[in-house]
C-alpha cells in the first residue's frame, strides 16, 4: 500500500510525463451526439498540462503547483453529455494562465520590463498575486524563481486565453441560436469552508460548506434558475451558500447577461467531498457527488425546456 509520499511521487511522475511536449491545444471540447440543452459547461481551472519550460521557471515542486488546480472538476460535471450539452475544459493549469481573469490582469512585480499601458495592474486580484499569470499559488507561495519577460505573458494570452474564450463565446452563441437562451455553468472546486447556522445564532456550531453558487448577487443569472440548483442540492443534505465568499469571477461576470438571454452561474464544490486531497484523485464519494450534481442540473435543464415550450420568445429576451 502506498503512503502519502508515494502518492505524491506518483502524481509528480504523471505531471512530468505530460510534459513530453512543450505545447498542446489550449482546450478540450466534449460535445454530445445531439445538442438538446441550452446549458454550456466550462471548466477553466481543471487543466493539468505543465510545459517543461514552466516547470523550469518555478521554484515549486509539481505537487504544490497541482494543488491550485480544480482537480477532476471537469469529470465531476460529467453530466454535461447526458444532458445534451457541451463541456469546455482548459488544458493548461491556472498556475500557468488563469482563464477566469481579464486577458491582461498582470502584476508588474513579476516582469523584467514595463507592462503595456493596456494592462490592468490595479485589480484586487493582481494585488493578491492572482492575475492572469498568477504570481502565487495556495498559501501565497511564490511561483517563479526569476522575473519573466513581458513577451511571454502576451504570448500565453494569445496562444491559450483568446482561443479558450473564443470557443466559449461560440458555444454561448450556439445555444442562443438553437434555444433562444444560454445558461453557462462554470465548474470549480474550493477548499473546505465553515459557516455558522444563522438559525441558531452567531455562537452556533460551525458547519462545513459543500457548495457555493455564485451569480454575481443576481446580476449574471436569473435567480430563479439558481434556486432550482440550490434546492436540489439542499435536498441531498448538502450545505449550500450563495455568492459568499465566491460570487463568480470574470467568466461569470463577462458571459452572464440575463437581459439578452445569456445567464451564467459559478458552482464551487468543496474538494474534500470528491477527491483525496493528498493525491488529487477521486475518492470513494466521487460517483455519488457527481450523481447529485447531475440531478440538480437535470432539474435546471428541464426548467429551461419548460420555459422554452411555454414562452420561447419572451424568455429569449429576458
Amino acid at each position: 500500500m502506498m503512503n502519502r509520499e508515494d502518492h505524491r511521487s506518483e502524481t509528480a511522475g504523471r505531471a512530468a510525463a505530460r510534459d513530453a511536449q512543450e505545447f498542446r491545444d489550449p482546450f478540450e471540447l466534449s460535445t454530445p451526439d445531439e445538442l438538446t440543452s441550452a446549458l454550456v459547461f466550462s471548466s477553466p481551472h481543471s487543466g493539468d498540462f505543465y510545459p517543461k519550460s514552466f516547470l523550469a521557471q518555478t521554484r515549486l515542486d509539481a505537487f504544490t503547483l497541482r494543488r491550485s488546480e480544480d482537480a477532476c472538476a471537469d469529470r465531476l460535471f460529467r453530466c454535461a453529455e447526458a444532458l445534451g450539452a457541451p463541456m469546455l475544459r482548459a488544458a493548461y493549469p491556472r498556475a500557468y494562465l488563469d482563464l477566469n481573469r481579464e486577458p491582461y490582469e498582470l502584476d508588474p512585480r513579476m516582469f523584467s520590463e514595463p507592462l503595456p499601458d493596456y494592462a490592468n495592474t490595479r485589480s484586487l486580484r493582481v494585488a493578491a498575486g492572482l492575475g492572469t499569470l498568477p504570481r502565487v499559488v495556495s498559501d501565497a507561495r511564490e511561483i517563479y524563481a526569476h522575473k519573466l519577460p513581458v513577451a511571454e505573458a502576451l504570448e500565453r494570452v494569445e496562444r491559450i486565453y483568446r482561443p479558450y474564450h473564443a470557443a466559449l463565446a461560440a458555444l454561448m452563441e450556439q445555444a442562443v441560436a438553437t434555444f433562444g437562451v444560454a445558461v453557462l455553468v462554470d465548474c470549480h472546486s474550493m477548499p473546505r469552508l465553515v459557516t455558522h447556522d444563522p438559525k441558531l445564532g452567531p455562537k452556533s456550531e460551525k458547519r462545513g460548506v459543500d457548495f457555493v453558487i455564485g451569480d454575481r448577487f443576481g446580476s449574471s443569472c436569473d435567480p430563479r434558475l439558481v434556486d432550482i440548483v440550490v434546492s436540489r442540492l439542499v435536498g441531498f443534505s448538502y450545505v449550500v451558500q450563495r455568492n459568499r465568499p465566491y460570487a463568480g469571477g470574470f467568466i461569470t461576470e463577462h458571459y452572464g447577461k440575463p437581459a439578452v438571454g445569456r445567464h451564467a452561474m459559478q458552482i464551487e464544490v468543496s474538494r474534500d467531498l470528491y477527491v483525496d486531497e493528498a493525491t488529487l484523485t477521486p475518492n470513494a464519494r466521487f460517483a455519488v457527488v457527481a450523481e447529485h450534481i447531475g440531478a440538480a442540473l437535470a432539474d435546471l435543464a428541464q426548467e429551461l425546456r419548460r420555459r422554452e415550450a411555454a414562452q420561447p420568445s419572451r424568455f429569449a429576451a429576458e
